[in-house]
């Protein structure tokens, strides 16, 4: 992922009100942040337990999208749609995200279920284990990245559909 700035994350935002985005707080540690350890950035805002922020390279250009968090968990135990890690190694959650532009004014939305704290790019670059003798971890590992790159990606590209 490439970088990005407090200002290109607010103008990245398809789907919020100059309010929502003056409201907007950074996630904790943001200087620190290593970018290319990324496929997109996303945090769950401190002030708000109900809203959370994902910035997404969709090609060249950032999109971030606004959530909002469910007020219940799922049922059961649910694998991310992001990463799709098997092993569930933290909480998923539903979220739901207004669609940009007159059909989110509509009050059309998407929703997806995901890492409660954003750790699909951690999740996907733990190598599997391995599957049958011979099976290239490695290469499983490049996949679950390029994967998860597409799903995050389609997603914000659905939010900003009638951008």
């Amino acid at each position: 992922m490439f970088s990005l700035n407090d200002k290109t994350i607010r103008e990245s935002f398809v789907n919020a009100s100059r309010k929502e985005l003056s409201d907007l707080t950074l996630p904790a540690g943001f200087a620190e942040i290593d970018w290319q350890k990324l496929d997109y950035v996303g945090w769950n805002d401190p002030k708000r337990p109900r809203r959370a922020y994902v910035v997404v390279p969709v090609g060249d250009v950032a999109v971030g999208v606004l959530l909002r968090r469910a007020d219940t968990k799922p049922a059961s135990r649910a694998q991310c749609s992001w990463c799709q890690d098997v092993q569930l190694p933290n909480d998923v959650v539903f979220f739901s995200a207004r669609r940009a532009g007159a059909a989110g004014r509509n009050g059309d939305t998407v929703g997806t279920l995901v890492c409660s704290e954003f750790e699909c790019s951690r999740n996907v670059r733990k190598l599997p284990a391995m599957a049958y003798i011979g099976f290239d971890v490695e290469a499983a590992r490049l996949e679950r990245i390029a994967s998860l790159q597409k799903r995050a990606a389609a997603f914000a590209d659905d939010i900003r559909a009638d951008d």
